[in-house]
């Protein structure tokens, strides 16, 4: 009897778990484009919380900006999101796609931002250079070098 039981169960968790609870929408947007979007909305989120003031003045509504970037609308996207949150792996799958583009920026500015900082300690570095030769030709003591 128990293992009649635990059967039927097993039986009823297996073929609920492959039932589709959300239809798939007539325009779903592509897996990549959500991936694309959602990423755009994070970044533009991140922005609006860090510079709310700015974005208010702007009268940018984020949300607007992307359904016309995207050419969608908010009910596709909104079918869409639904659709893939009914699936939990593709949508796991899409929100990793997000997080590896995220991290791809986060490399690239970083990496920008330390070839700006190498040039501006080159720039200085020249400079300190420049006023050490101009002292020392006129016999003034030097400037020790940072």
């Amino acid at each position: 009897m128990k293992y009649t039981v635990l059967f039927i169960l097993v039986f009823m968790i297996f073929f609920s778990c492959a039932e589709k609870v959300v239809e798939e929408p007539e325009n779903l947007i592509p897996k990549e484009k959500m991936t694309e979007i959602l990423h755009d909305l994070a970044i533009l989120n991140a922005a609006k919380s860090s510079a709310n003031r700015k974005f208010k003045d702007s009268g940018v509504d984020v949300m607007e900006f992307l359904y016309r970037k995207y050419d969608i609308d908010s009910a596709q996207f909104s079918q869409s999101d639904l659709y893939y949150a009914s699936i939990p792996l593709e949508y796991q799958s899409i929100y990793e796609g997000v997080e590896a583009m995220l991290e791809q920026r986060k490399d690239t500015l970083e990496a920008m931002e330390k070839r700006r900082n190498d040039s501006v300690r080159k720039a200085n570095l020249k400079r300190t250079d420049s006023i050490k030769k101009i002292q020392e030709a006129k016999g003034k003591k030097v400037i020790p070098s940072p």
